[in-house]
């Protein structure tokens, strides 16, 4: 009892000191609210923290992105060793049903991304009850123009970007990819999918209020939405590289397998790591963040 009150606890202090441009911040979603839902089943798990900074790593919080309804900020982590000129960009998105969550809980996975030679990027973007889709992919998107525009500063390599999400961001992030197109100077190279849906409404799906939420309507009241947002709808000839990293739930990667299928039949590589035994939350905590991070590097090593 005395762990659940501090947790939620925690939890109101990160929402009282939030963006303070904020109409409503749903803070259903946490680090902390998810620890205290995994820990009865998963008693031996850790909160993965934010490491201290490496002598080789900068960071630099709050930098302004993007102006939409709201100012859109980003946290930015970047080898400082200048010897070598340029270094491959990723995209962090957090998760949180596309209302909730906060650009926080990859910021560790930033950090260690960081140590092993790539520029990171944490961005928050608009979630469901300030703005419906597609505002979220216009955010992400933004972000990545933002990267180009910003790659001379921060030594990102332009042709050699990332784009990475945990559930909804990972559905986000995926989304962003399968968007790329001929002739789009802001075409991502790699994604990574941690635990996000390829299909709103599939027989592997159990989406339902906070899909809705966002997309502005049941499946019945907005099918094309549904579909418009999901990934799978849009695998092509530009799709890039794709790495599923799953939990043991099914419900959280509905659609991949056909998304496989349709990226095989267009030679674009793909891979799947399965960690099995894992609640949802799987990278968030110890002991399975340094599978999912190596998974990652793995990939990148192999696509950059």
């Amino acid at each position: 009892m005395l762990m659940k009150t501090l947790l939620f606890l925690i939890t109101l202090l990160i929402s009282i000191t939030g963006n303070s441009q904020d109409v409503f911040r749903d803070t259903s979603f946490s680090v902390y609210s998810a620890y205290a839902k995994a820990l009865e089943k998963y008693p031996f798990i850790q909160v993965v923290t934010r490491g201290k900074l490496t002598e080789g790593v900068r960071v630099v919080h709050n930098v302004i992105y993007s102006k939409q309804s709201r100012t859109l900020r980003l946290s930015i982590f970047y080898p400082s060793d200048e010897r070598k000129k340029v270094y491959p960009g990723i995209l962090l998105i957090h998760g949180g049903g596309w209302r909730s969550g906060n650009l926080s809980q990859m910021i560790p996975l930033a950090q260690a991304l960081a140590v092993k030679g790539y520029v990171t990027l944490c961005a928050e973007y608009r979630l469901s009850a300030e703005a419906q889709y597609p505002a979220a992919l216009e955010d992400l998107k933004a972000a990545i123009g933002w990267m180009h525009s910003n790659a001379k500063q921060y030594n990102i390599q332009r042709e050699k970007i990332a784009v990475l999400g945990f559930s909804s961001g990972g559905q986000l992030a995926t989304l962003v990819g399968m968007l790329n197109a001929q002739g789009n100077k802001y075409n991502v190279q790699a994604v990574i999918n941690i635990d996000g849906i390829l299909a709103f409404k599939h027989r592997e799906s159990a989406e339902g209020a906070s899909a809705s939420a966002w997309l502005g309507g049941t499946y019945e009241e907005k099918p094309e939405i549904w579909k418009e947002a999901s990934p799978l709808t849009h695998v092509n000839h530009y799709s890039p590289p794709v790495l599923f990293i799953n939990s043991s739930i099914p419900r959280f990667h509905a659609g991949r397998d056909d998304m496989i299928r349709k990226l095989d039949s267009l030679q674009i590589y793909s891979a799947v790591r399965t960690i099995p035994d894992t609640p949802h939350t799987f990278m968030l905590f110890h002991p399975w963040f340094e599978p999912t991070l190596q998974y990652v590097t793995d990939f990148l090593e192999k696509i950059f």
